[in-house]
């Protein structure tokens, strides 16, 4: 009977088991997040939080015992040098697990865990892939087609400022034309035109030939 046995057998056999969460916490400290099932974060949880407040110790028993579940030194150098630093004044309770929405295929429950106050790094966007269908080639011709109205109205443009350009200097020249010749009508000398006095002159000659 299993009394008072609370320990997950996650349907494995108890060294698969242990190799398992050996290599899931190994992972943990070092990525501080990784997605999981709910099941197997719970069980890891404490492997983690032992390790880390066993990393608070430092000294050469607590280094040998941790080496026994981490394999990897650059791990094992990371919890006693970076996070058992960092939660020097934490008490416990370095993780926490966030439900996440069930799996496709065999629908199990999903879960991230990860370290409080983790230093996360900014996550890098994908980039969408280029679509070279159809839409793409009409997109494309489309463009074509508005940079050559585009063109072709700047041209229209340009030749419209030419011909209102000529015809206002046409103007121009005619207005300039037409001032400068009256000034030269008004500035011309008069001809000899006959005197006012003419007709009283001639009218003295008629009495002075008068026969007495």
């Amino acid at each position: 009977m299993r009394h008072r046995q609370t320990t997950p057998q996650l349907g494995r056999t108890p060294a698969h088991r242990k190799a398992m969460l050996r290599n899931m916490v190994t992972d943990f400290l070092r990525h501080e997040k990784i997605r999981t099932t709910q099941a197997k974060a719970k069980a890891l949880r404490p492997y983690a939080e032992k390790l880390i407040t066993m990393g608070k110790k430092d000294n050469l028993t607590a280094r040998r015992q941790a080496a026994k579940v981490l394999r990897d030194k650059a791990v094992l150098k990371k919890l006693f040098d970076e996070l058992a630093p960092r939660y020097a004044d934490r008490p416990g309770g370095y993780t926490r697990i966030i439900k996440l929405s069930t799996r496709a295929g065999d629908n199990a429950d999903m879960a991230i865990i990860e370290l409080v106050e983790a230093e996360m790094g900014k996550r890098k966007k994908r980039k969408k892939p280029s679509y070279t269908g159809p839409l793409t080639a009409a997109t494309e011709a489309a463009s074509r087609a508005v940079e050559a109205v585009g063109d072709a109205a700047e041209d229209a443009v340009e030749a419209v400022g030419d011909v209102v350009e000529d015809a206002a200097k046409d103007v121009v020249e005619d207005v300039v034309e037409a001032v400068t010749g009256d000034d030269d009508a008004s500035d011309a000398p008069v001809d000899d035109a006959p005197a006012d006095d003419a007709p009283e002159a001639e009218a003295d000659d008629a009495e002075e030939n008068k026969p007495e």
